[in-house]
């Protein structure tokens, strides 16, 4: 029997990939890092079988916006004025994280991510305040085990001095980084630029930083149009006219964005991520453009944006994506020409992850159960009280599931989870570090 070969044999299984569908009984075959096949009934008597017949199986989900560095001050600023979440996270008390703080806030989000069956997190951290902060993000990503998207950001030091019409050119640490850690983007971790773009930044500097991002072939991610004052800006549609918009830019939230923006954005190639649970629960953060998106042809990705907030996991997303929309249309709030009439579950399951991976440059590696891609995959329990028995998988895994079905994960081909427990980490180690540098951070002033 070859230890690099594993068959997952009879599960209900969610391929996310239109020439293979769904099949209400069948296998997957993974060969190392890949899925070598997907069929419904594959013979391989040298791999070693894992019997999923009560399992869902479908592709790890895509988390394309994450501040984990934020986890250890979980869901302390969402009934907060988010003016006091700005000056504290993005103020003093970011300024004063500590390398092992963002090491721990990392690894925690990390791992809590896999744990709930997130297999690939674009880790958006803003908080570079020197290149050790850098070295314990990358480091917290890598000891989970995930497949991260390493955005790196800019300082908390000196914050308004990068945040508000800044002058400040993106730090060229990124250098180092990318040629330290990120040579080869044919690897677990690979690394994107957390851009600031035409509502941080004058002309001149976040044209200089995205010149940067490309010369070093890199993606990068731009928060846009969050509320009022940055839709104001009309960020778009300044890199419209400067004629920089192109596939390789992810732009996050967008509600204030014009609809002749979010046009720009289709016409361009440009992806979306909506934080849906943070973007409900943050006041003044304005309405989701799910049907603006959507009406012009961006299928958006989900995230779970900051756990100071909202809940991370994609259950929630989903479920919050589906609700939501279904809601605004079916109440006549939307008069946007072209906008779907409704939303079904498996668009939302797509946008979880195929959407995702795309939204990551990694469509070519995960978001569907495809031979030749990675095996990144998780499996839910059907038995569990809250899904049996199980009628429609889809509507399983988008209405009813939560992170406590998840029974086993794998990220290229390794599991990390199994069992519904995670495997080779002291848990109780993480805990007490998450503690200990929660304390610190809210003791600071």
């Amino acid at each position: 029997m070859s230890e690099q070969m594993q068959l997952l044999k009879g599960g209900w299984v969610l391929s996310m990939d239109p020439a293979i569908g769904d099949l209400r009984q069948g296998d997957v075959l993974i060969a190392g890092e890949r899925i070598l096949a997907v069929d419904a009934h594959i013979d391989a008597p040298d791999a070693h079988t894992m019997d999923a017949r009560d399992l869902i199986v479908l592709p790890g989900f895509v988390d394309t916006h994450r501040h984990t560095w934020q986890t250890c001050v979980r869901h302390r600023y969402a009934d907060i004025d988010p003016q006091i979440y700005f000056a504290e996270m993005l103020g003093r008390k970011g300024a004063a994280y500590r390398p092992h703080d963002v090491y721990v806030g990392t690894l925690l989000g990390a791992v809590s991510a896999l744990d709930s069956g997130i297999t690939t997190m674009l880790d958006w951290s803003h908080v570079q305040n020197s290149p050790e902060h850098a070295d314990a993000a990358i480091l917290g990503l890598r000891d989970a085990g995930i497949r991260g998207v390493f955005a790196h950001g800019w300082p908390l030091r000196d914050a308004a001095a990068w945040m508000f019409d800044s002058q400040l050119e993106h730090p060229q640490d990124i250098r180092r980084l990318r040629t330290q850690y990120f040579s080869s983007d044919d690897q677990l971790l690979t690394l994107a630029m957390a851009a600031r773009g035409p509502e941080m930044a004058t002309r001149d500097v976040w044209m200089a930083d995205l010149r940067l991002a490309r010369e070093l072939g890199l993606r990068s991610s731009i928060h846009m149009g969050a509320y009022a004052r940055n839709g104001s800006v009309r960020a778009i549609a300044q890199m419209q006219e400067a004629g920089v918009l192109g596939e390789d830019l992810t732009f996050v939230h967008c509600c204030h964005c014009g609809t002749d923006e979010i046009a720009m954005m289709a016409d361009a190639g440009v992806s979306a991520s909506l934080g849906v649970h943070c973007e409900l629960n943050a006041q003044g953060i304005g309405d989701i453009p799910f049907d603006r998106l959507l009406a012009a042809g961006i299928r958006p990705s989900l995230s779970g944006d900051t756990e100071t907030k909202c809940a991370g996991d994609m259950f929630t997303q989903m479920r919050h994506a589906f609700a939501y929309y279904r809601s605004w249309m079916g109440g006549g709030h939307s008069h946007v020409k072209n906008a779907p009439a409704t939303l079904s579950m498996r668009d939302v399951l797509e946008f979880a992850t195929l959407a995702g991976a795309r939204a990551t440059g990694l469509a070519h590696k995960v978001g569907s159960l495809t031979p030749g891609k990675q095996a990144d995959i998780v499996m839910l329990r059907t038995q569990d009280l809250n899904l049996t028995p199980v009628s429609d998988a889809v509507g399983a895994v988008v209405l009813a599931a939560h992170p406590g079905n998840v029974d086993t994960v794998f990220v290229a081909g390794k599991a990390v989870k199994r069992g519904g427990a995670m495997v080779n980490l002291d848990i109780d180690r993480l805990r007490s570090q998450a503690m200990a540098s929660q304390a610190y951070v809210l003791e600071l002033p």
